[in-house]
C-alpha cells in the first residue's frame, strides 16, 4: 500500500482551506469526507436558517464569500464548497466514515469503513457538529415532551403552540428565542448570567477573544469556543423577541426535570412542551485516541502558544477547527497554518516537499 504524504480528515471550511494550501505546495494527500455531498455541517442545518441570519462564512482562500441573502444556510454553503471543490481539483473521497487513527512503525494508518490509508502527516478537520453536547440533569429521561439539540432544531415552524424551554447561553440560544418568541411561549435558562456587548465587535476585540482560548489550548486545556467568550449581541431579527421580554426573564438552571416540566431548587415549577437544548458542541476528536494527543489537562496542547495547528505531542498532526480556530475566518488562516506544518513535519523526516 502507497504512504501518503498527508491526509485530511473533513471537508468542511478548514478542511478544504487546508486542501487548498496542501495542493498549492504540491503535496500528496487525500480529503476523507463523512457526508455524501460536500457542505460539511452547514448542509444539516435547519432549513428556516438563511444565509442573512448566520454569523458569517468567510471567503475560502482564493475566493469570495456567498452573499448574506435570502437563500437558505443549508443550500447556499454546500454550492459554495462544492463549487470550490472542483474549482480547485481538491482530492475529496465521500462518504468515508473515519474510525480511528494510530501509529505503525512511524507511519498514520487511518482506518475507515471504507478502508484504510497510510500517511506521513495528518490534518484533523473534523470540527464538532457531530459531537453534541447534552447535560444530564436527574429526570430527564422521565420527560413526556419533546427534547432537541440544535444538531436535530427541526425549525421554528414545529413549535407554535408549545410552551418552550430554551437552555444555554450562546449565540444559538438567543438565536431560537429570537425565533420562537414571536411565534409562541418561551423560557430561557443558562448556567451563568449572560453579559451582554453592546459596542462594536472589533478586530481588536476579536483578537482578544481568541487570545483567550489560545490560552487554553497552550495550557493544553479542552477549548472553549470563540463565541463563548465574545458576549452576546442582538441582531435586528432579534429585537422582537426582546420587545416581548424573551431575554429579560432568564432564569438559572434548573435542579432536575419532571414528566411534564423542570423544577429548581427553591421548589418552584415550570411547565413546558419542549425543551431545546443549545448547550453546544465537543471536538469530534474521539478517532485520534490511539495517537494519545490529550495532555494531562484534558485537551490536546497545540505548538506556539495555542495560536498553531501543530499537536505538541505528535508533529505529524495537525488539528484546524479546533480550539482558536473553530470559526470561519480561523478556519481558514489554520488550514495555510497546518500546510506548513505538514511541510515542517515532511521534512523533518527527510521527506522532500516542493514549495
Amino acid at each position: 500500500m502507497s504512504i501518503l504524504d498527508s491526509l485530511v480528515i473533513g471537508a468542511g471550511q478548514a478542511g478544504l482551506s487546508a486542501s487548498f494550501h496542501l495542493r498549492r505546495r504540491g503535496i500528496e494527500h487525500v480529503v476523507l469526507d463523512a457526508d455524501a455531498r460536500a457542505g460539511g455541517a452547514w448542509q444539516h442545518r435547519w432549513d428556516a436558517l438563511t444565509m442573512r441570519d448566520v454569523h458569517g462564512v468567510a471567503e475560502l482562500p482564493g475566493d469570495t464569500a456567498p452573499p448574506r441573502d435570502e437563500r437558505q444556510a443549508n443550500i447556499a454553503v454546500p454550492e459554495y464548497f462544492a463549487a470550490y471543490e472542483k474549482a480547485h481539483d481538491l482530492p475529496v473521497l465521500r462518504p468515508v466514515h473515519v474510525r480511528r487513527v494510530h501509529d505503525d512503525d512511524g507511519v498514520l494508518v487511518v482506518e475507515a469503513d471504507e478502508g484504510e490509508w497510510r500517511t506521513r502527516t495528518l490534518v484533523n478537520a473534523t470540527g464538532t457538529w457531530t459531537q453534541p453536547f447534552v447535560p444530564h440533569y436527574p429526570g430527564m429521561e422521565t420527560f413526556l415532551g419533546e427534547q432537541f439539540h440544535t444538531v436535530d432544531y427541526p425549525g421554528p415552524e414545529h413549535f407554535p403552540g408549545k410552551r418552550v424551554l430554551v437552555v444555554g447561553g450562546g449565540a444559538s440560544a438567543v438565536q431560537f428565542l429570537g425565533a420562537l418568541a414571536p411565534l409562541t411561549e418561551t423560557l430561557w435558562v443558562t448556567r451563568r448570567p449572560p453579559i451582554w456587548r453592546d459596542d462594536d465587535f472589533t478586530p481588536e476585540a476579536g483578537a482578544a477573544a481568541v487570545a483567550l482560548v489560545e490560552r487554553r489550548v497552550a495550557a493544553g486545556l479542552p477549548p472553549e469556543s470563540v463565541v463563548s467568550v465574545t458576549g452576546l449581541m442582538l441582531r435586528p431579527q432579534e429585537r422582537e423577541a426582546e420587545r416581548l421580554g424573551a431575554y429579560a426573564d432568564r432564569r438559572p438552571l434548573f435542579q432536575r426535570i419532571e414528566p411534564d416540566g423542570v423544577r429548581w431548587a427553591d421548589g418552584s415549577f415550570e411547565r413546558v412542551d419542549v425543551i431545546l437544548w443549545a448547550t453546544g458542541f465537543r471536538p469530534a476528536i474521539g478517532h485520534l485516541a490511539p495517537l494519545h494527543l490529550r495532555s494531562a489537562a484534558g485537551g490536546i496542547q497545540l505548538d506556539r502558544g495555542g495560536r498553531g495547528t501543530t499537536a505538541v505531542a505528535d508533529p505529524r498532526v495537525q488539528l484546524v477547527g479546533y480550539g482558536p480556530s473553530a470559526s470561519t475566518i480561523g478556519a481558514n488562516r489554520a488550514g495555510r497554518a497546518a500546510a506548513a506544518g505538514v511541510v515542517r513535519a515532511l521534512e523533518g523526516v527527510g521527506t522532500p516537499v516542493s514549495s
